[in-house]
């Protein structure tokens, strides 16, 4: 088929924004609505949600948020893909049968399994499926298509494969509709949502709306939103939700390796990028598997440290609580939220955060928060805690496996019940790409500089991939970008972020984005939901780096917002030598 297709989204997590599917439907004109409810730590609260009643496994608010506009899904002809099967994708499509009885409906209601693997030392183990699954559905006349882990991007990407009749071997127009689910498949992300320089959106960031890609035959795409919704759709936006959770140029997936390093934007017109040039190449032989395992339980107690001699203080109380419950699992973290001669008792006071983590529930539980709490009126002068004694929680590990594609059933469901195998790739290969360590700066030597915040000149966004993390960083002009490419080193980063010194970490030129993107290695330790760190998914990181005064050279000033936000549809972006 010809035109273009129009794949909104309306849920970026478990949790997103309730009202999203009836904004989106009710806003303008869509062919297909994508809803994105899986992450690494969904699938192990499904889990648990599994252990204690087999029938769920899924994200029941789904059920809930179609209830009030299915029929007017069914009305208007817009098909509707999720992921929010999660573990048990066939228990949720006939839950959605159920509902859609209920409310007098008729829907055709197909499904994707096979993700599932038997891992009997796991929690959950699911394989990473593509998109002709979803695609299969389709083709058979779904109404309505449940997947359990398939990549973000496959929502998008099985609907343009059933609309366009792609076929394995075209391996750009799938990579350029896999770019167009990654930038959609987060929400808002993309339309000005935890945006760096939110202070510049048209209503200042307070209602992003949901966004919508308008996939072409070739597989490139407009990004976009409906009318008169919060936000923006620039250049910027769409580059931060680009370098989202992405590791080197070659990303990987289970039908094509997308060359991020291809990709180009253009501003199309009011709140319009257009998403063009991307290149595919033939996908790996394997697929990405996650797998979740309860790790132990864990429990956190925070004493507030007020006034004089904090790092004794937090010694002191360090001490104590080893001689009442061991050392083995502490953690013990010294927030300096402290300020000298403060007038009020907050801004005085620094914050000690304990952890626990060990395999027995009971030593984490009332065991260390009770000792915690005996503490306070035998301990540093002012002691008091910010925490009640409670007992420990479970908390999950995960890990990243690999399995080769040929081992996985993929199996499309249709709605008629038949059940049709979904066949591997058969033309694959193993991509490389080397890391892009940066060349010292030399550029700027001897030329005034000033010192500022980083996050003038340049934006950044970052996100937790298992135990790693990525911190993209974009620069906002092309001067900017010649100066970046070179200043920005791994050194230099260690420098700025000393907890990456002692880490693996990999450097990513892409210079069509003006951008370079960062791997840390190991910084998440055993996954988010085991994590301690105050910002355990790492969503924070890049606004950590921004915030860091360096030496930025003076003939770079930030420059008027609208210079900056957007380039105009004649421009292509372009690589500047440093």
């Amino acid at each position: 088929m010809s035109g273009v297709l129009r794949v909104g989204n309306a849920s970026g997590f478990y949790g997103d924004r309730f009202a999203a599917w009836r904004e989106m439907l009710d806003g303008g004109e869509l062919d297909v609505l994508t809803g994105d409810y899986l992450a690494e730590l969904t699938m192990l609260i499904l889990g648990r949600d599994r252990l204690r009643d087999p029938a769920l496994g899924y994200a029941r608010t789904l059920l809930r948020q179609l209830e009030g506009c299915l029929g007017t899904a069914l009305d208007r002809g817009v098909r509707i893909v999720t992921n929010a099967g999660g573990l048990n994708p066939a228990g949720l499509a006939a839950a959605i049968g159920s509902l859609a009885d209920r409310l007098g409906l008729t829907a055709r209601i197909g499904y994707v399994e096979g993700d599932a693997l038997q891992r009997p030392d796991a929690l959950t183990a699911n394989a990473y499926l593509g998109a002709f699954g979803i695609a299969a559905c389709l083709d058979a006349g779904a109404d309505v298509v449940v997947t359990g882990r398939v990549t973000d991007a496959s929502l998008a990407v099985g609907p343009a494969i059933a609309h366009f009749g792609w076929g394995r071997d075209d391996l750009d127009a799938l990579a350029g509709a896999t770019v167009a689910g990654h930038l959609i498949e987060c929400g808002a992300q993309v339309t000005g949502g935890n945006f760096s320089f939110f202070t510049e959106l048209p209503d200042g960031g307070h209602r992003p709306g949901f966004p919508i890609a308008e996939i072409h035959p070739d597989g490139s795409s407009v990004l976009t939103k409906h009318l008169g919704t919060g936000g923006a759709v620039t250049v910027e936006t769409v580059t931060a939700q680009l370098l989202y959770e992405v590791g080197g140029p070659a990303y990987l997936g289970p039908d094509v390796v997308t060359r991020l390093d291809t990709v180009e934007l253009r501003q199309d017109g009011p709140d319009r990028v257009r998403v063009s040039g991307v290149r595919g190449t033939p996908p790996p032989d394997t697929l990405k598997v996650g797998v979740n395992n309860l790790g132990g339980f864990r429990n956190s107690m925070t004493f507030v440290l007020c006034g004089l001699d904090i790092p004794a203080k937090a010694a002191l109380v360090r001490g104590q609580l080893e001689e009442a419950v061991g050392k083995e699992g502490l953690e013990f973290t010294l927030a300096r939220t402290d300020h000298a001669d403060a007038t009020e008792t907050e801004a005085a006071s620094a914050l000690l955060h304990v952890h626990l983590r060990d395999g027995d529930r009971v030593r984490a539980g009332r065991a260390f928060s009770a000792a915690a709490v005996e503490l306070a009126l035998a301990s540093y002068p002012g002691c008091t805690l910010t925490t009640l004694p409670g007992d420990a929680t479970p908390y999950g590990v995960f890990t990243a496996d690999f399995v080769p594609q040929d081992s996985v059933a993929h199996v499309a469901v249709l709605p008629g019940g038949e059940r049709v195998p979904i066949a591997p790739p058969t033309r694959t290969a193993t991509p490389s790409v080397e890391p892009t360590p940066g060349a010292p700066d030399r550029t700027d030597g001897g030329r005034p500089t000033r010192r500022a915040p980083l996050g003038e000149l340049v934006g950044a966004r970052s996100g937790d991939k298992g135990g790693d993390a990525n911190l993209g960083v974009w620069a906002r002009t092309d001067a900017t970008w010649a100066w970046l490419r070179g200043w920005l080193t791994v050194e230099r980063l260690a420098e700025l972020l000393p907890e990456t010194a002692p880490l693996t970490v990999e450097r990513y030129d892409l210079p069509n984005l003006r951008a370079v993107n960062f791997v840390i290695r190991g910084l998440l330790g055993q996954g988010v939901a085991a994590s301690t760190r105050f910002d355990p998914q790492a969503k924070a990181l890049g606004e950590l780096l921004r915030s860091r005064v360096v030496d930025l050279p003076a003939q770079l000033p930030p420059g008027p917002p609208e210079q900056r936000l957007s380039r105009t549809s004649a421009e292509t972006p372009r690589e500047v030598a440093a």
